[in-house]
């Protein structure tokens, strides 16, 4: 049974960790483990589930392969194509705009919708890879839509 890091080489583990999460595309916590371990590291796929959620690292779409990345910073997402990646489709009633992202990103997006005083938000709702976005008045829903679109795609 491998034991759990001491801080200090939890410190370095993390760094690590980071490093690898930028610099190289991660389908499985297990090809993560794998390369940490390459590094010296002796972790378990449950150490990693756990730092990658303390670190907030999401699964997003990269060349058709879903990968581990650190969480974008919010003016880099809004500054480059990344978000684009992110979401794979905005669909709306006449009350309710649902979008859905990349498994692990929906907080994410949502709190950059959230930060957007001039889209007409109510608010939002995030899951997992689904979002619920509520229009300040259900009558302009198709304005808020248009709002979120030109944003988003």
């Amino acid at each position: 049974m491998k034991k759990s890091p001491e801080k200090s080489d939890k410190t370095q583990l993390i760094i690590a960790l980071q490093s690898l999460l930028r610099n190289e595309a991660f389908e499985t916590q297990e090809e993560i483990c794998q390369a940490l371990e390459k590094k010296g590291f002796d972790v378990t796929q449950v150490t990693i589930s756990r730092l990658i959620n303390k670190l907030g690292a999401i699964k997003m779409n990269e060349n058709h392969k879903m990968v581990y990345r650190l969480p974008l910073e919010m003016t880099s997402i809004t500054a480059n194509n990344q978000l684009r990646q992110l979401v794979l489709n905005i669909s709306h009633n006449e009350i309710l705009i649902v979008i859905r992202v990349s498994p692990g990103s929906a907080q994410l997006v949502a709190r950059l919708l959230d930060q957007q005083n001039h889209l007409g938000i109510l608010g939002t709702i995030a899951g997992d890879d689904t979002i619920a976005v509520i229009p300040e008045k259900i009558a302009e829903i198709e304005i808020v839509l248009k709002n979120i679109s030109t944003l988003l795609y």
